[in-house]
């Protein structure tokens, strides 16, 4: 049984979609497990670059199934437009795409009370998409949520909705002075759920069923680990479990039938929006790094912070996810630094931290502590061939390994697809 998990091990951004197109091939299944259309995965394969935000990047191989699980909530609107981006450039899902009926739905009134709630934190904002996955989640928990399932049965879907857009209606106008009335989203979901309708399924049954015949399962998260709802820098978090454990719960399959979790980071750190950054650069630098990185959101466009790579934080994510192998990206950013720092802990009022602080606001206060390896100032852009890459990069590569003791599987030279080396001998060389 070959079933892998692809996290991110940071703060998202990591660079997933591109480690999980290039292992889509080996796979016949890839399933997105959790989180919405915040989530962008970008894919340049030849001169054509793909940003899919729901539909697993899997579906960009012409074989590949791709399943959207119940963990993910679904704003009917962008995935009709994806599937409708993904005709346009003579790819078809037919057959291939399988919605689970159990996912939570994302209406315009989430959205428009995404963007109110935001707006009423002033200073305090939280650094949401606005794109309405927090209240979608927060509908699912408090069980009033529309699911994919009530599409198949219009009245039924009328019925319900009718009672929780009047209750959306009520809390736009007392809470936020929004004088919105949401009745009309009812009859346009509809008519969305037309186009959608024939690829919902039970996909629990689906994948269950894949991996007892000896198929092959990559499961995909959406964000990383620090961005997880239980165990990230909350309350700067998404409303998702984005760590390993999200692919048991968000697809319905037991954890005994998970064999693998790759993390997935990059060679330095990103995160967008508030909250704690323990190694971020100064301003210059970070401008530097974020303009070669080109740290800008494949969903939104919005700057990335950048910050030295945190051993801490990856240690702890290796940790909560299990993570057997590791998948570093974007190594060529360094390619002109001469100096590069690596955050190995942290200290707390000039005492040394041994676990991560669960309190954002201690967080934010941590110092973090530093070792100076030297850069190596070559290309490694698009290199395919570890032997030539050069020797103080193998160097930072190999103290990165050996400070997690755990194997690095891959390395990402160049958003391509080709522009990557898959280290022999190691787990992730076997998947292939």
């Amino acid at each position: 049984m070959k079933s892998v998990v692809a996290v991110g091990a940071q703060w998202g951004d990591e660079g997933k979609g591109k480690v999980v197109d290039y292992l889509a091939g080996s796979f016949d299944y890839i399933a997105r497990v959790a989180g919405g259309h915040n989530a962008g995965h970008t894919v340049i394969i030849g001169k054509e670059r793909h940003v899919l935000q729901l539909i697993p990047c899997g579906i960009l191989r012409p074989k590949q199934h791709a399943i959207i699980g119940p963990g993910v909530v679904v704003d009917p609107s962008a995935l009709v437009g994806e599937i409708e981006m993904l005709a346009k450039g003579g790819i078809s899902v037919a057959g291939r795409l399988h919605i689970s009926n159990r996912a939570h739905l994302i209406f315009p009134y989430h959205r428009e009370l995404d963007k109110a709630a935001e707006t009423a934190r002033g200073t305090n904002k939280i650094g949401t998409t606005s794109r309405g996955i927090g209240p979608a989640y927060e509908d699912k928990m408090a069980r009033r949520g529309l699911r994919m399932v009530d599409l198949l049965t219009p009245e039924l879907f009328r019925e319900k909705a009718a009672r929780v857009v009047a209750e959306k209606n009520r809390i736009a106008q007392g809470a936020y002075g929004a004088s919105i009335d949401f009745s009309a989203d009812v009859e346009e979901t509809l008519k969305l759920g037309e186009k959608i309708k024939s690829y919902i399924c039970d996909t629990a049954e689906l994948t269950n069923r894949a991996l007892d015949e000896g198929k092959s399962v990559l499961f995909e998260g959406a964000q990383g680990t620090m961005l997880d709802i239980d165990h990230g820098t909350y309350p700067f978090v998404t409303s998702s479990s984005a760590t390993s454990g999200g692919a048991t719960t968000g697809m319905g399959v037991p954890p005994t039938k998970i064999r693998h979790v790759l993390g997935v980071s990059k060679a330095y750190t990103t995160r967008v929006g508030g909250g704690p950054f323990p190694t971020e650069m100064p301003d210059l630098e970070a401008k530097e790094v974020r303009e070669r990185g080109k740290e800008f959101g494949a969903v939104t466009g919005r700057p990335r912070r950048c910050g030295w790579l945190d051993l801490a934080e990856l240690r702890y994510a290796k940790m909560i996810n299990g993570i057997d192998t590791l998948a570093i990206t974007k190594l060529d950013v360094f390619d002109t630094q001469r100096e590069i720092k690596i955050g190995v802990g942290y200290q707390y009022k000039g005492t040394e931290l041994k676990e991560m602080p669960a309190s954002a606001e201690e967080y934010e206060r941590v110092t973090p502590v530093y070792k100076t390896l030297p850069g190596w100032c070559e290309k490694t852009y698009g290199l395919q061939d570890a032997a030539k890459l050069p020797k103080a990069s193998l160097e930072y590569l190999r103290f990165v390994s050996d400070f997690l003791q755990v194997e690095i599987g891959m390395i990402s030279t160049g958003p391509e697809r080709d522009a990557t080396i898959i280290q022999p001998g190691t787990l992730l060389a076997r998947w292939l």
